[in-house]
């Protein structure tokens, strides 16, 4: 699957403000567990599904933000995998942007109301453990790292977002795959079903923090301010699934 002009454009301008701009409260996370050593993924054909994996030169999932006590200001640290995927193939109504699977960290809330990572009987505290997003990311020179996670109208009836989604007015779900960190590698396992059997994707992998923003209508909801490190440099996608 070929990378659209769209695409190209948005990455294309993400590396030119991303290697630009600095994120002054980002510098703190920087270090071995977000320098990206090699990505991988393959399917497996026994499970019926993409394994997605980020090698670094550290300890993956490692380093993880602390509280700052609110939703507005947020942190959210991110193994990001970006992909040929379209919108429509995880659940999105068809946009234009980068299907992206990130795999975060966020201690000061908990977008995946289904979901209980931590085994406490709690559904609403998990935020810290790493966990899935699907999102759909677009150009935004609003913020340092050049891109955000795409919003739309919250009465917009042209949009639709699997039952899974959190319910915020963004191209946001958290589909519950499994993470896994063991070691400098962090994967997680994504079901053929959920992506519509589309096993011949292309991908890169990128590491980076991003905000949330509930506060400056001059800025996303939600922002990449600090790339850390992109797999194949350039953002071009790639990398292939083995089989």
């Amino acid at each position: 699957m070929k990378l659209t002009s769209y695409s190209i454009l948005i990455a294309s301008s993400f590396l030119s403000v991303a290697t630009t701009r600095a994120c002054e409260k980002c510098a703190s996370f920087e270090g071995p567990n977000l320098e990206i050593s090699q990505t991988s993924a393959y399917y497996a054909d026994e499970l019926d599904s993409v394994i997605l994996e980020i090698e670094v030169k550290g300890k993956a999932g490692g380093t993880q933000p602390a509280k700052v006590g609110q939703l507005d200001g947020a942190p959210v640290l991110g193994y990001v995998f970006p992909t040929t995927l379209k919108s429509t193939d995880v659940g999105f109504s068809a946009t234009e942007g980068i299907v992206a699977l990130a795999l975060t960290s966020h201690p000061d809330f908990d977008d995946t109301p289904l979901w209980d990572e931590n085994l406490d009987g709690r559904y609403d505290n998990d935020g810290l453990v790493w966990h899935p997003h699907w999102v759909v990311l677009n150009e935004d020179k609003r913020v340092e790292g050049g891109l955000s996670v795409k919003q739309f109208e919250k009465a917009d009836p042209t949009i639709t977002l699997p039952p899974t989604a959190p319910g915020m007015p963004m191209f946001m779900d958290s589909p519950g795959y499994s993470v896994i960190t063991r070691g400098s590698t962090i994967r997680v396992v994504v079901p053929a079903i959920g992506i519509n059997r589309q096993t011949d994707f292309k991908f890169d992998a990128v590491t980076c923090f991003m905000k949330v923003n509930t506060s400056q209508e001059n800025r996303p909801m939600l922002g990449v301010y600090k790339v850390y490190d992109v797999a194949s440099e350039d953002l071009s996608l790639p990398y292939n699934i083995e089989k």
